[in-house]
């Protein structure tokens, strides 16, 4: 499937709203760009159940593969609590909230600058 001319913040809105259209939580991008050489932007969301978190990352990836936006790679399931969608240049965290508090990402990237927040 051919890549459209998608950039990176596009994709990143693209991935929030999907995200937003199932009900996610806390949803977060922040632009690393400054503070990192692999990736533009994450993505970081929380879901309330594992059901959720497979529905969220099953429609990110469908509906951005529609868009000519494949994977890379995708790592996780929605039973460990995270599920990460290398888009290339922006990463989506699907996290279950236990994991999202636990390992705290937006504050580790604290360095960033967010672009968007949606509690």
């Amino acid at each position: 499937m051919e890549r459209q001319n998608l950039n990176s913040i596009e994709v990143a809105r693209k991935a929030v709203e999907i995200a937003s259209d199932k009900q996610a939580n806390n949803i977060v991008v922040l632009d690393i760009r400054e503070v990192s050489s692999f990736a533009d932007y994450f993505v970081i969301c929380s879901g309330d159940s594992d059901r959720q978190l497979d529905a969220i990352w099953q429609e990110i990836n469908e509906k951005l593969k529609q868009e000519g936006v494949a994977p890379y790679r995708i790592e996780g399931t929605a039973d460990s609590g995270w599920i990460v969608i290398d888009l290339g240049d922006v990463v989506v965290h699907i996290f279950s909230r236990a994991l999202r508090d636990y390992y705290k990402l937006d504050e580790l990237w604290h360095g960033a600058t967010p672009v968007l927040k949606i509690q």
